[in-house]
């Protein structure tokens, strides 16, 4: 399934999971971290374990290795069965081995995906992207302009998206997640963020409001347009028969070929 919007969910608004799940969102992300203030931690870790104990699945963000909450969260994923784990804060592939060790133990097969928050993590974004069980990498848009003292979400944070893209196609992953847009009533600004991370390589974006399911799921469909293209693209090829073509005044070879094929397949290299 390819997996192009995550919701996140705090996790100590219980009566919203389920309802996340039916929302058009590919991928419910359960937090147990920013959403949740410190005197709350306990009680919603101890939520998200009675619901994923009826037998659903979602993601689960816990809290940051190091921090007062981590071995208790990492704990309830184990006994309940999570397979994808968010792991914010990641800086070092040490710690996404002890995770997936730890959970082998409990019989699960891990997927974790690392969230790249802070230079550190920037920086070791390759060894990340190559520790076992890591499916995809997301950017932490937010928190890493903190920490770097960036102002600004557009060319200022270009290099660092572009360089994900890069990490993730090295490694062999899936193409990342995009961060928030915390403009959560702006949708024409959403739509502007989500065409930006697919024109860079992304493959899809996180969410923090169910209204913006919508805009991001559209975004990373192929449009009309861009659907009309390929099919002149194939038909163009095959009335060719392998000599050189050009559709639109533009030459036809074969990365393009392939492009228009996987546009009309419906997928890409945010496939998962």
């Amino acid at each position: 399934m390819r997996q192009r919007s995550y919701l996140f969910v705090p996790g100590n608004r219980p009566e919203r999971f389920t309802k996340a799940l039916g929302s058009g969102c590919d991928a419910v992300i359960v937090d147990l971290e920013d959403a949740v203030s410190a005197d709350a931690k306990d009680a919603a870790r101890a939520s998200v374990a009675t619901w994923l104990s009826g037998q659903v699945s979602a993601h689960v963000r816990i809290n940051a290795v190091g921090t007062p909450w981590f071995e208790d969260d990492l704990q309830m994923c184990c006994e309940a069965g999570v397979e994808t784990l968010v792991l914010p804060k990641a800086e070092r592939s040490v710690n996404i081995s002890d995770i997936v060790a730890r959970l082998r133990v409990h019989g699960h097969t891990p997927r974790i995906v690392p969230l790249i928050e802070s230079a550190q993590g920037m920086w070791a974004a390759m060894d990340l992207a190559r520790s076992e069980g890591v499916e995809r990498l997301m950017f932490g848009t937010v928190d890493f302009q903190h920490d770097l003292g960036i102002s600004g979400d557009d060319q200022e944070l270009l290099h660092f998206r572009s360089h994900l893209v890069l990490v993730s196609r090295v490694a062999g992953l899936v193409a990342p997640i995009d961060g928030v847009t915390t403009a959560i009533a702006d949708l024409q600004r959403l739509r502007a963020d989500t065409l930006r991370g697919k024109r860079l390589g992304f493959g899809a974006k996180a969410c923090i409001h169910p209204t913006q399911i919508g805009v991001v799921n559209d975004c990373y469909q192929a449009g009309a347009d861009e659907r009309a293209w390929a099919q002149r693209v194939i038909e163009a090829a095959g009335a060719a028969k392998g000599d050189a073509i050009a559709v639109d005044g533009h030459m036809v070879d074969r990365p393009v070929l392939a492009r228009a094929e996987a546009i009309l397949a419906g997928v890409g290299r945010n496939e998962t």
